[in-house]
């Protein structure tokens, strides 16, 4: 059973990644007509016991197309001719996925307005009400 490095911390079992090879679009010619290039690899990301639970939640937390309901993870790879360049690229993608998944957001740190920004927001309000109280009818004497 080989392990697929992801990070220094995060690997996973070969077991949980199931590749299935379908016909590809694109080019190819007639070649492409016979052959299942392409690359359907599925990944559960809710069920894996290798991920830590803050990466399992921020992937599943991201509101990605690829997701499913039930928390499987698809990625469709079909750039390449060949069903190994097609493999390597599928696995590539899971891979940094799940590394930027890994990284921690830096918390924002709340700061007050200046003193020059609340007048100058102030101002525009001020003019931009002033633009619109001389919208309206003409009154002529």
């Amino acid at each position: 059973m080989a392990d697929i490095a992801i990070t220094r911390s995060i690997s996973l079992h070969d077991w949980e990644i199931v590749e299935v090879f379908v016909r590809a679009s694109g080019p190819g010619g007639q070649n492409v007509n016979k052959t299942s290039s392409a690359v359907q690899l599925r990944f559960n990301v809710a069920g894996s016991p290798n991920l830590p639970e803050r990466v399992k939640a921020r992937i599943v937390g991201s509101g990605d197309s690829r997701l499913t309901k039930e928390g499987e993870l698809v990625i469709h790879a079909e750039r390449h001719r060949t069903q190994e360049a097609n493999r390597r690229d599928a696995l590539e993608r899971l891979k940094k996925l799940i590394r930027d998944a890994n990284i921690q957001p830096r918390k924002r740190i709340a700061t007050r307005p200046t003193l020059g920004s609340q007048k100058r927001r102030l101002a525009a309000k001020k003019q931009r009400g002033e633009v619109k109280a001389n919208r309206g009818r003409v009154k002529l004497d």
